[in-house]
């Protein structure tokens, strides 16, 4: 499978009539340190957008960029065993996703995929970045729109 790109998501965006918005930076945005620094925002306003294969199923986390997912938690939500829950490997993510590992925006995959969100993120007081399905592009959006543009379902994280 090829990646995405942009424009994709961008058509993605556009055919939902998202208020959500594409910004592009001149500098690396594929950590959470990095897109907090090129925004000049907290890291607190970053989400990262997480696959893990659970089972034998990928889904999709979305949690507060500072925050660490624990897989026992997770499995724990999804009713599995702890060792049946991990991360998915970079193969595995663009397969899931359509975008590489450092770009994966929390909406818009090539395919449906069950995603969760963070009960922390899913009440922010404001809009919050995430990836932009590709280097050095980030996608601005609100919790609600988030939610209402992949169905997610609310967990407790922590």
């Amino acid at each position: 499978m090829s990646p995405r790109d942009v424009k994709e998501l961008e058509a993605f965006l556009q055919e939902r009539q998202s208020r959500a918005r594409i910004v592009r930076l001149d500098r690396d945005t594929t950590t959470v340190a990095s897109a907090a620094e090129a925004l000049g925002v907290s890291p607190d306003r970053i989400v990262k957008s997480l696959v893990f294969i659970a089972g034998e199923e990928p889904v999709l986390v979305i949690a507060a960029g500072p925050d660490r997912v624990d897989r026992r938690r997770l499995a724990e939500i999804f009713g599995l065993p702890s060792g049946k829950v991990r991360l998915a490997t970079p193969e595995e993510v663009l397969a899931a996703t359509g975008y590489p590992v450092g770009g994966v925006p929390p909406v818009g995959h090539a395919r449906p995929i069950k995603v969760y969100i963070d009960r922390r993120v899913a009440q922010a007081p404001t809009t919050v970045f995430g990836g932009g399905g590709a280097d050095r592009v980030l996608l601005e959006i609100e919790p609600a729109e988030l939610i209402r543009l992949t169905g997610a379902q609310i967990i407790d994280l922590t």
